[in-house]
Formats: structure tokens, sequence, C-alpha cells
């Protein structure tokens, strides 16, 4: 057996956010440049962001996850300081890159906040990456870990998030009518073109099947949300919204929302799920409780740990389910780029895409 190759840093690759009211149309503006994003849709996104204080949460998550990562690795005897760098704001990748140079690292991990392979959730942070390293001379080499949608800790966290919110609904809904409630996994859409040309979607329905037969379920939907793209261009559907008006229409008692495709409970998932769907739910009567995201979950960071020691000590690849592990390496066709439609509005852009 080959020895592992020797790492001396870990990175954390995440997508961005405005901190600051000021910030926040100037972000929207770097994450569409080249877009033809409408100057409306954009005005119309930072009302997400001025609803919920003006600021993206995004950047505190990643730090508290930082925080929980740096001290599990510390108690497990993994030495890995951990940098942080993002893709559409401060602190931005190439700046990351030239301080993991100014502290001497030479080979560097990358954990991309994305559990599912996609385009924008894994081929664009390669090229992200790529970009960051070009624009710093003498980089250092930096290797992304690899997907883990089916890692058995990232599925039990999944799964404890879950259990907690279902119990939370039953316990307004007893007997008969809890148990006729609905678990609805939730994941952010992203044109039919991209997920033709990647396992976004197989992998999302494997993640929560899993899930749904840990906690006895056998009856779930995967819906989808956070849609920015034009009409005429398809999507992955049905939207969340058009689901809950279906099941309430339906007469179903209560419903989990559980965003499976999120690790923070960021903007999409605040408003996306939070003011809009639970607006609509009260609008129908329809008792709702959405599930958290793994944010800091233990699970969830002895997932991102075991990642790490797979790579530095040659650990066996763990997964769950019917589908292998995600390989360490992306083949060079995966997660291809779809077309663009002819005012480049057709890829998820508008907002927070933390997949």
């Amino acid at each position: 057996m080959m020895a592992a190759p020797a790492y001396d840093a870990l990175v954390l690759v995440s997508f961005g956010g405005p901190e600051r009211p000021e910030d926040v149309m100037p972000f929207l503006e770097v994450v569409t440049r080249g877009r033809g994003v409408p100057r409306a849709r954009l005005a119309s996104v930072a009302e997400h962001y001025h609803r919920l204080g003006g600021r993206s949460p995004l950047n505190d998550q990643n730090r508290a996850l930082i925080a929980a990562l740096g001290a599990d690795l510390a108690a497990h005897g993994i030495d890995l300081p951990i940098f942080f760098g993002n893709r559409n704001w401060h602190p931005l990748l190439a700046d990351t890159v030239a301080e993991m140079k100014r502290a001497g690292v030479r080979r560097a991990l990358a954990f991309v906040t994305s559990a599912y392979s996609s385009y924008s959730g894994c081929r664009q942070y390669l090229e992200d990456i790529a970009r960051a390293r070009a624009a710093v001379a003498a980089a250092p080499v930096i290797e992304p870990l690899r997907r883990f949608f089916n890692h058995p800790d990232f599925v039990a966290a999944v799964s404890d998030r879950v259990r907690t919110a279902w119990t939370r609904l039953r316990a307004g809904l007893p007997g008969p009518a809890g148990d006729a409630a609905r678990l609805v996994f939730t994941a952010h859409s992203v044109p039919r073109a991209m997920a033709d040309g990647c396992t976004y979607e197989r992998e999302l329905r494997t993640t929560a099947a899993l899930v749904a037969e840990r906690l006895g379920h056998g009856h779930w939907d995967l819906v989808w949300q956070s849609r920015s793209g034009p009409a005429e261009v398809p999507w992955l559907e049905p939207d969340v919204l058009d689901h809950v008006r279906a099941l309430g229409a339906q007469g179903v008692p209560g419903i989990v929302l559980a965003p499976i495709g999120f690790l923070s409970d960021h903007v999409e998932v605040l408003y996306d799920l939070d003011v809009e769907a639970r607006g609509l739910c009260a609008a129908l009567g329809l008792p709702m409780v959405r599930a958290a995201t793994v944010g800091t979950h233990p699970r969830f960071v002895a997932c991102i740990r075991e990642l790490v020691r797979e790579r530095l000590e040659g650990a066996p690849a763990l997964s769950v389910g019917p589908l292998p592990p995600s390989p360490d390496v992306c083949a060079p066709d995966c997660c291809p780029a779809p077309g663009r439609s002819t005012t480049g509005t057709d890829q998820p852009a508008a907002k927070e895409e933390l997949r």
C-alpha cells in the first residue's frame, strides 16, 4: 500500500455571503457577474437579506464549523491549521491562498461545503480553487476531499436533525393524525440540463431514502426550492410551495420540511422555508416543523474528520446505502456546466448555494 501524501493544512471553501447591509447588493452583483440577471431580480433577492437583518449568517456558521472541527481534529491527534475562503465574498479564496502561502503551507486538503455532485456544487468549486491558485505565484497544492452524501456520519447527523423535528410535529398531532403526517425533503433546484449531466438528483434521493429508512418512514417526498432562473428554462420540480399546496389540498395533517440539500441554516433556508413555506402552511392551516440542517452536529464534524483521515492515513472510504463512496478525484468530465440561455440566467446564481 502506498503511503498517503503529506498535508500541512485544511481549507474550508464555501459560497460566501454579505455581513453588512451595505454589502448585500455588491455581493449579489459578484454572484451574478456576466449572467445578465436583471437589476430588479437582484433587488428582489436583496430584500430577502434585508428582511433577515441585512446580512447572511453563512460566514458565521462556517466559522462555527471551523471551530468545532478544529477542536475535534485536535482531540483525535490531527494537527492541521484550518483556513477559510469563499467563492463570492470575503474572505475570498484567492486571498486565503495567499495567506496560506505566507504561512508556509505547501500541500492542503480542501473541505468544500457541498455534500452532493453538481456543476455549481462541485465542478465550479474545483474551478474556483484552480483560479485562486493561479492568482498566487507558487501557490500551495490544494486537493479537495470527496463528496459525502452517503457517509454514515453525515447520514446519522441528518437523521438526528429530522428525528428531532418529527418528534416535535408528532407531539402536536397525536394518534392517527400523527401517523398520516408527511416527511418532505428539500434541496436547491437546478436547471434540468445541469441535473441530467450529473448525479445530483440521484445522490439526494439516496440520502433521503437512507434518512427515511432510519426513521421508519416508508412514504416521503423530495422537492425543490430556491429556483432563480427564467420560467422558460426547465428546472427540477416540484417546487416546495407547490408541493405544500398539493399536500394541503389532500388533507395531510402536518409536515416536516427537512432541507437535506443544505449544510447550515443560511438565507435560503431561513427565507424560503421559514418565511415563505411557513407562511403558506399557516395560511393553509397546515402544521409544519422545519428540521435543522446539520450545522455543527457532532456526527457531521466527525464526518469531516473521517474524510480527512482517509487522505492523511489511507483510512477506508465509508459509505452506506446502494451507491459507492464518491471518488477522491473527480473525473475530468464530471458535473459539466450546462449551456446558458441568451440572458445568462439559467444557472442558480442569485442566492446562496450551500449544498
